[in-house]
């Protein structure tokens, strides 16, 4: 089973990865040292399908019932970690217990950004249970919640101190939900890793059929290269930017659609396509490389409409985006499939065509692939 390091300015961290790794939780958590309680935090549906498994798992390591909270991005707001610090109070946290996050993206973020602020820091463990979680938002130490003017925009780097990472729980995964983590591994294959997105084009196929072999080889690979690049930058100075690759526009969509039209990982499927557009458009990419990002993102299925969404609604979302500097876009563009670049300004004519040329283009990858 790999272990991954992944090292931060409150120190190093263990990523147990691979099938088994939820057996292995008690001992694992038992190793960060003494605490006086801990408590889980997850979703119902989570719950409902994996709370036997997780208790079966933690046989000594939870007195205390769940807190269970829904995890809709909508959901992801200040209110919700509220509600959960005054659960935590009547239950009796206090600084030595730790906090698990069980559950995707939402679960993690939120839990994570209750364990940097609740009594100012207690531990966290991340166990991941959707591709996304797994290959991403679990790893790295970056917490939040969102705000009606634009997403993640409350948070904090709060690192965990382990992460149990097993591809068991991909397999309850809804169809759509497993095919819209696929995108982040994508984004691997083109910002960092050449061979990885060789493979993702030989074997999309039986990746999206869920073959144990190569999607225990792709989330191995994905949370390697994760955390090789926020070892290096922690807070997001430098490197850890090209990690926003599909991120700047996805996220924009995500805010624009209220969050109710696109999982996270299509959101970001069209950014990628977006940002590789612009990349062609500013000279920085040959149109060969163009294509083939294209259509492996088109290989993963096709995308949830762009309808109703229009370029004008998107520009203020773009410039409150956290990565904007005085309301100026800065992307994350490739220039050759495992090289980017990034802090990349574009002028808002040549992104507004590019999203008008959206729909088309993947259109096309879709007939070509």
């Amino acid at each position: 089973m790999p272990t991954i390091r992944a090292t931060s300015s409150l120190g190093a961290y263990p990523i147990h990865c691979g099938e088994g790794a939820l057996f292995r939780a008690a001992p694992l958590i038992a190793g960060l040292g003494k605490s006086t309680g801990t408590f889980i935090l997850s979703s119902p549906n989570v719950w409902r399908h994996w709370g036997r498994a997780i208790a079966k798992a933690l046989p000594n390591g939870n007195a205390h019932r769940p807190i269970l909270f829904d995890d809709a991005e909508s959901s992801k707001r200040l209110a919700t970690v509220e509600g959960i610090a005054r659960q935590l109070v009547h239950a009796g946290a206090d600084r030595h217990a730790i906090l698990i996050a069980v559950g995707g993206g939402v679960v993690g973020d939120v839990a994570g950004f209750t364990a940097a602020s609740y009594l100012r820091g207690v531990r966290l463990v991340h166990i991941p249970t959707t591709v996304v979680a797994q290959v991403d938002s679990a790893i790295g130490g970056k917490t939040g919640v969102d705000l009606p003017e634009g997403k993640n925009l409350v948070g904090a780097f709060y690192p965990p101190k382990l992460v149990v990472s097993d591809p068991v729980f991909l397999r309850t995964l809804p169809g759509r939900e497993y095919r819209s983590g696929l995108y982040e591994v994508i984004k691997y294959g083109v910002i960092a890793d050449v061979p990885l997105f060789n493979y993702l084009e030989r074997r999309m196929d039986a990746i999206v059929r869920r073959d144990p072999t190569a999607l225990a080889r792709i989330t191995a690979r994905s949370t390697a290269i994760k955390a090789r690049i926020v070892s290096a930058d922690e807070r997001e100075s430098g490197l850890r930017q090209i990690l926003n690759f599909g991120h700047t526009l996805g996220h924009a969509l995500e805010t624009a659609t209220n969050y109710r039209r696109f999982r996270h990982g299509e959101a970001v499927g069209w950014g990628m396509i977006a940002a590789t557009l612009l990349a062609v458009a500013r000279g920085r990419l040959a149109e060969g490389d163009a294509a083939r990002i294209i259509r492996l993102v088109a290989s993963v299925g096709p995308l949830p409409r762009l309808d109703t969404v229009r370029a004008p609604s998107l520009r203020p979302i773009l410039a409150s985006d956290k990565k904007s500097r005085g309301g100026r876009v800065r992307w994350v563009l490739p220039q050759r499939v495992g090289k980017m670049e990034w802090g990349i300004e574009v002028p808002w004519r040549t992104v507004a065509r590019a999203f008008v040329e959206l729909p088309f283009v993947a259109k096309a990858a879709e007939t070509h692939r």
